[in-house]
């Protein structure tokens, strides 16, 4: 086992996670009612963070399939780093997120012609296709809301050395993780076509 990187302090460190988490929630909350689409030329397309969404999605979901397997082997130190990275990532996409939704404002998945609310022609269109996107989102994001802190509270764990309590949590938290990068990924693919 690794020595730990932290000192154990649990009071700071909940309230840290809370306010963070916190932080997130109420930040991409309010993207749903403000946003400079429209208002602000930037000199790029500004679906350039919604493929970064994709990517780094991606690759945090490689990452926690490349956690999994290394601490499987025992090599905790490689394990760590990996882990570290997709949290850095996972930084990163949030980022980009608030970014591509303050500048891009909403997509909704079937619209077509550019006026706001879906036309019978277009809820034709899209098909059953969007009772799956729907399905998919309605899951992916309380769940990547749900996750934070509990992702939080795992690093914490084990950055203290509290490795029990680690694995306890990490059981529990990498299928919600892992599930939340994966369906971000399928989210992005199946949005893209309807960014105009």
């Amino acid at each position: 086992m690794l020595k730990p990187s932290l000192q154990k302090n649990d009071s700071k460190a909940k309230m840290i996670i809370l306010v963070v988490s916190l932080v997130v929630f109420a930040t991409v909350t309010v993207l749903g009612k403000y946003n400079l689409a429209g208002k602000v030329a930037l000199p790029f397309d500004v679906h350039i963070f919604a493929a970064a969404n994709g990517i780094i999605n991606g690759t945090v979901a490689v990452l926690l399939l490349a956690g999994l397997f290394t601490v499987k082997k025992k090599n905790f130190a490689v394990h760590k780093q990996i882990m570290m990275f997709a949290m850095i990532l996972s930084i990163l996409f949030l980022a980009s997120y608030i970014c591509h939704h303050l500048f891009a404002g909403e997509t909704m998945y079937g619209e077509t012609d550019g006026i706001k609310g879906l036309s019978d022609a277009e809820r034709e269109a899209a098909g059953s296709m969007r009772t799956v996107y729907l399905a998919i989102l309605i899951t992916h994001i309380p769940l990547a809301g749900i996750a934070l802190p509990f992702i939080l509270l795992a690093a914490y764990r084990a950055l203290i050395g509290e490795y029990e309590k680690h694995k306890k949590l990490v059981r529990i938290i990498w299928p919600l993780w892992f599930y939340v990068a994966i369906t971000g990924v399928l989210v992005y693919i199946m949005i893209r076509p309807y960014y105009s």
